[in-house]
C-alpha cells in the first residue's frame, strides 16, 4: 500500500471573497436584429467569447476579438461589442461586485483581453457551471456560483501568468439594483413596467426604484429611456431610417413621443441632429 498526503503550509487568504460578489452570469449569441449600445456598469464585467468574431468597444477605441478571448472592463469603464454577421459573437459574460482590474502594482487599467485557446475548454467548464447552477436555482446554487467564480479567477491569474489581477475595489451596489440594470440593458426596447422590475427583483416597487436611484443615481425608467434615445442617437447618425422607423425600433410608443422625448434629452430635435452629424460627413 502506498499513499501521498500534502498539507497547506498556510491558510489561504479569504479576504476576496468576501469583498467580491457575483452579480450576474449571462449568455447570448448575436442576431441580425440586435445593436449593443456603448454603456457603463459599476461592477467589473468578465467577457468570455465562446465563438465567433467581432470587436470590442472601449470609449472611442475598437479591439478585434475571437473565440476563446477573455476582456475584462473595470467599473465605469464605457463599452459594448459588436459581431460580425458571417461569423455571430457568442459570448458569456460575469458581473463581479467589488472587483476592479490592474495590470501591475503600480497601474490601474480600464480593460484587458487575454486569449485562453490553449486552455478555453478549462475556463468554459467554470462558466457552463455557473450557468447550469443559476439557470436551474437548486438549493446552494449561489454558494456554488460564487465558489465557482474564486477557483475561475485564480485559475485566469494563474493561466495568463498574471498578466492581469483582479483586487478589491471601493463601493459597492446592490445585487437586486444590478440585477435590474442588467435586465434594462437586455430589454429596453420592451415595454418594460415598475411592477416587472420589482418581482425581478423580489422587491415591491417603491424599495426597488429607492434601491436603484441610490446604486446608479437615476431612476429605472429614466435609465431605460436613456438608452433609448442613446440607441437613437445611432440609428440617426449611422442610418437613412425614417424617425417613424427609430421611434418604433427604439420602443417609443410614437413618433411624437420620440421626438418630445428626443429633444428634451439632447436639446434638438431629431431632424436637427441628424442633420448636424450629416454636415461633419467628409464629402
Amino acid at each position: 500500500m502506498s499513499s501521498d498526503r500534502y498539507d497547506f503550509l498556510s491558510q489561504p487568504s479569504r479576504d476576496s471573497r468576501m469583498l467580491s460578489r457575483l452579480l450576474y452570469v449571462s449568455s447570448a449569441k448575436y442576431g441580425g436584429d440586435w445593436h449593443s449600445v456603448p454603456h457603463t456598469h459599476s461592477c467589473a464585467e468578465l467577457f468570455y467569447v465562446v465563438g465567433g468574431k467581432g470587436r470590442f468597444q472601449i470609449d472611442d477605441q475598437f479591439y478585434p476579438v475571437n473565440t476563446d478571448d477573455l476582456v475584462i472592463v473595470s467599473p465605469q469603464v464605457r463599452h459594448t461589442e459588436t459581431s460580425f454577421d458571417a461569423n455571430p459573437l457568442e459570448y458569456i459574460v460575469l458581473g463581479v461586485d467589488g472587483l476592479e482590474l490592474v495590470v501591475n502594482e503600480e497601474h490601474n487599467q480600464q480593460f484587458c483581453i487575454i486569449n485562453f485557446k490553449n486552455s478555453g475548454s478549462d475556463i468554459q467548464f467554470f462558466l457552463r457551471n455557473m450557468l447550469r447552477e443559476i439557470e436551474t436555482k437548486a438549493p446552494g446554487y449561489e454558494t456554488i456560483c460564487q465558489d465557482l467564480l474564486d477557483i475561475l479567477v485564480v485559475r485566469l491569474m494563474r493561466t495568463s501568468g498574471f498578466s492581469a489581477q483582479l483586487i478589491p475595489s471601493e463601493g459597492q451596489t446592490s445585487k437586486e439594483g444590478a440585477a435590474v440594470r442588467r435586465y434594462i440593458e437586455c430589454h429596453y426596447k420592451e415595454n418594460i413596467t415598475l411592477d416587472d422590475l420589482a418581482k425581478l427583483a423580489h422587491l415591491n416597487k417603491f424599495h426597488m426604484t429607492h434601491l436603484f436611484t441610490r446604486d446608479y443615481g437615476i431612476s429605472p425608467i429614466k435609465y431605460q429611456l436613456s438608452l433609448r434615445i442613446r440607441e437613437s442617437c445611432y440609428l440617426l447618425r449611422a442610418t437613412d431610417h425614417s424617425l417613424a422607423q427609430i421611434a418604433r425600433i427604439t420602443g417609443f410608443s410614437s413618433p411624437s413621443y420620440f421626438s418630445q422625448s428626443f429633444r428634451k434629452a439632447e436639446n434638438m430635435s431629431p431632424t436637427e441632429y441628424r442633420k448636424k452629424f450629416q454636415d461633419k460627413r467628409p464629402e
